[in-house]
């Protein structure tokens, strides 16, 4: 039996489960009013910091008690003009690995992937990486060059480019160290440091095919050098295909103006390739005839492999997956029904399939793709389940439109070997304990 309770308060509640049990049998009975009494206790849960209820309420907010909140008024209207999260939610932050690098100029946060739902990411939580810090751009004396083997050599203002027919498009964001860390071995318990330097996001921009095709691209010019504004003059080759077929000159994300953690007041955006093509602070763009890396271009990274040479320009991230509930930093804290989530990504498109495994990759389940599955972006999925203490070694595994199966560590490092920090996309193993708790582990 199934129904849609909708009390108008929860005493009102305890009285309509008391007259709709009269109506069942024995067993029906008690398993109906064990699922009202589940409906009451979320109720009065209230979220905070830690999953406790505010030591300051104490227990008189409980039912049947009508809470304080609900006895006095509220602050008023455009007290936060911009307004802020719950003051309840003031965990849910960027967090960086203090030992990572010497100084934060230079250094990276990570997105809370374990607290966030659907697959846009907030504004305030899409992970940083910074060469030289962030530098604060006035954007009435920003300007972008674009120049080289053009035939019309362009200076844009803010205003020049946002005249431009715009577009928006919802792509995922990813470091290509993405889980560089655990490339030798298990070593960050946190869902956030193992898969956090990923977000999603709605950019808004202007394609730079446009830009181009205002400037001419000569018959010669075959690249193009991306080139930031910042203290480090962060810069990338991109090639032409790709500065054709998507690449995207931004200006806003997630439907307001960059913020300067995110390249304000201009970035540029390369769907699917390694973040550190999509320059921040971007202020020019010269096309040329071969990549900038002999010259002023700073160090290209590189994916070291087994035989000691190094592949270049492995610019496409590919198709990953991990699992976001349960993780160390959500354990399973009741026995029962428990929705498995997760999230799935490829450079190369839309994916097209997740299976996840409780047993470390023996036998695999399909996982349902919920919500939007767009191409270059985040797909969330699903696994319904019944846990009861056993032990599980939960994995994902993605496959993408191209049918680009994700590896799983041993085959990754087969071709790739374990000296890089670039690129670690494989098979994701979490361990749930007896008691629920969830660490990370690696199956090889």
């Amino acid at each position: 039996m199934s129904r849609i309770i909708r009390p108008q308060s929860t005493a009102e509640l305890l009285k309509q489960l008391a007259r709709e049990s009269e109506d069942l049998s024995a067993n029906d009975r008690r398993d109906f009013l064990r699922r009202g009494i589940t409906a009451v206790g979320a109720l009065a849960a209230t979220s905070v910091a830690g999953g406790a209820l505010a030591e300051s309420a104490g227990s008189t907010n409980l039912p049947p008690n009508e809470p304080s909140w609900s006895r006095q008024l509220g602050h008023g209207v455009v007290e936060h003009p911009y307004g802020s999260p719950s003051r309840f939610e003031k965990n849910v932050v960027r967090r960086t690995v203090p030992w990572l690098t010497a100084e934060s100029i230079s250094s990276i946060s990570m997105t809370p992937l374990a607290e966030l739902k659907g697959i846009i990411t907030p504004n305030g939580l899409v992970f940083e990486r910074y060469h030289a810090g962030v530098p604060v751009i006035n954007p009435e004396e920003h300007r972008l060059i674009l120049h080289g083997l053009v035939e019309r050599p362009l200076i844009f203002t803010m205003d020049d480019l946002m005249r431009f027919p715009s577009v928006s498009e919802i792509k995922f964001l990813e470091c290509p160290a993405n889980g560089g860390m655990e490339w030798k071995g298990a070593q960050m318990e946190a869902l956030q440091f193992t898969h956090g330097m990923l977000s999603c996001c709605e950019w808004t921009g202007v394609p730079l095919k446009v830009l181009l095709e205002e400037a001419g691209v000569k018959p010669e010019g075959k690249w193009i050098l991306a080139e930031g504004a910042d203290g480090a003059h962060m810069s990338r080759s991109i090639p032409l295909e790709k500065a054709l077929d998507d690449t995207l000159v931004v200006y806003a994300q997630n439907g307001e103006r960059l913020r300067p953690e995110q390249g304000y007041p201009l970035r540029l955006f390369n769907p699917g390739w390694e973040g550190n093509t999509s320059i921040k602070w971007l202020r020019r763009l010269e096309v040329g005839d071969q990549p900038w890396y002999h010259r002023e271009e700073t160090s290209k990274y590189t994916d070291l492999l087994a035989s000691g040479k190094a592949r270049k320009f492995s610019f496409v991230q590919e198709t990953n997956s991990v699992i976001t509930y349960p993780c160390p930093e959500k354990p399973v804290k009741h026995s029962g029904y428990i929705e498995i989530e997760g999230l799935a990504w490829s450079g190369r498109g839309r994916i097209k399939q997740v299976d996840v495994s409780f047993d470390g990759g023996v036998n695999w389940v399909p996982a349902r793709l919920k919500g939007l599955v767009l191409p270059k972006a985040l797909t969330r999925f699903s696994v319904d389940a019944q846990w009861h203490g056993q032990p599980w070694l939960l994995q994902a595994r993605a496959i993408d439109e191209t049918g680009y199966v994700q590896p799983t560590l041993k085959q990754l490092r087969a071709a790739r070997g374990s000296n890089s920090i670039y690129h670690k996309n494989s098979i994701h193993t979490w361990k749930v304990a007896a008691n629920g708790e969830v660490t990370n582990v690696q199956i090889t």
